[in-house]
């Protein structure tokens, strides 16, 4: 376990450069950013939102079967990790998203610009909390209308990222269980996925660095047990030598 560990520790070190070099640089959310370049953020961030985020996660499973290339029984054991892994990361977000009640920079910014209480804010209904952000906005000319969309639709709380961990998860389990078969464009993809959508929460104004970094930290606890229940549960994730495969070969 200790070697799954640091392997993914490393990788999780490499996503939180992101959200690191945003606390620290002192960059601040504004809404006034070039409109194309808020575009192609938002349809990264879309990979991970409902519905497309449950496309992502049945291609990311099949893709991880198919790289593995487990016999049946291990590869639905598998199977049963990854949606395991990837739902504990959700479950947690949830609980510990009721239990700070952080609001999102945009609702900050509603608060600041609009006269929109931030406590009166959450204090309403998922459904009124979408109509005031509608209402205030009708008129507002510098945000897109499907940003404001976008806002509508994710009313909650913004401490920790959901959107982080659902991508830093499979980022991290690709370190972990790819790295043996030494998959190193799935993992170098996954990687540049994660720390784009990751970028896109930020810029989107949805969360501040400080959720970046919580939902990676969590994620990386989550996905390295996931990988040492994987490799002690599913076989091995190196593949065998060919001397191996040899034996087996005069074996059958």
């Amino acid at each position: 376990m200790l070697t799954i560990a640091k392997r993914t520790a490393f990788a999780a070190l490499l996503l939180l450069i992101v959200p690191v070099f945003a606390m620290l640089s002192g960059w601040v959310w504004r809404p006034d950013q070039d409109a194309l370049w808020l575009k192609m953020m938002y349809w990264i961030t879309e990979t991970v939102t409902q519905p497309w985020g449950i496309i992502t996660h049945v291609a990311l499973v099949g893709w991880f079967l198919w790289c593995l290339r487990f016999r049946l029984k291990a590869a639905l054991a598998l199977f049963t990790l990854l949606a395991i892994a990837i739902l504990a990361g959700q479950g947690a977000k949830s609980v510990i998203k009721e239990q700070v009640r952080a609001p999102r920079p945009y609702v900050a910014w509603l608060e600041k610009t609009h006269n929109v209480p931030v406590e009166q804010f959450y204090n309403l209904k998922r459904k009124v909390r979408s109509q005031l952000v509608a209402r205030q906005l009708q008129d507002e000319t510098r945000i897109p209308s499907w940003l404001r969309a976008h806002w509508q639709n994710d009313t909650g709380f913004a401490f920790p990222s959901g959107h982080t961990m659902f991508a830093a998860s499979w980022a991290l389990l690709a370190v972990g269980l790819l790295w043996p078969r030494r998959r190193i464009i799935s993992i170098s993809l996954l990687m540049l996925w994660a720390c784009a959508v990751m970028s896109s929460r930020l810029l989107l104004g949805m969360h501040w660095p400080r959720d970046l970094i919580a939902a990676t930290l969590i994620s990386w606890l989550l996905v390295t047990l996931a990988c040492w229940l994987a490799q002690r549960f599913c076989g091995p994730l190196a593949p065998p030598c060919k001397e191996q495969t040899e034996i087996d070969k005069r074996a059958r």
